[in-house]
């Protein structure tokens, strides 16, 4: 018997998956944090050229500074971020993208045993 459905994830449960198994080697963090910057720079451009944002776009450059002595890392940008129903839209196309791979490989694994 065949059982259909939808999979319901919640934000707050996918991000101690992103933490553990994406963000735990630090260069990939890293990596992820320009990119971040780069997309909020790029964000900021667009709205320029559409009109959109009024303002001096000014040196969008991304710095990063590193502090020796403090032990820390800082990326900036002068970028624009993304709004809630923007975090929301994209953390759900991560969680739902991997839950879909999911249902896909378990569909097929099943067909295979058969």
């Amino acid at each position: 018997m065949a059982a259909t459905g939808k999979i319901n994830v919640q934000t707050e449960n996918i991000f101690p998956i992103i933490k553990k198994f994406l963000y735990s080697d630090h260069e990939i963090f890293l990596r992820e944090l320009v990119s971040n910057a780069t997309d909020a720079t790029q964000k900021l451009k667009t709205l320029s050229a559409l009109g959109e944002f009024k303002g001096e776009l000014g040196n969008l450059t991304i710095e990063i500074e590193l502090d020796k002595a403090a032990k820390t890392l800082t990326i900036k940008d002068r970028g624009l971020g993304l709004t809630k129903d923007e975090v929301e839209k994209y953390i759900t196309q991560i969680a739902f993208s991997g839950a879909e791979e999911f249902v896909q490989n378990t569909k097929t694994n099943q067909r295979l045993m058969q």
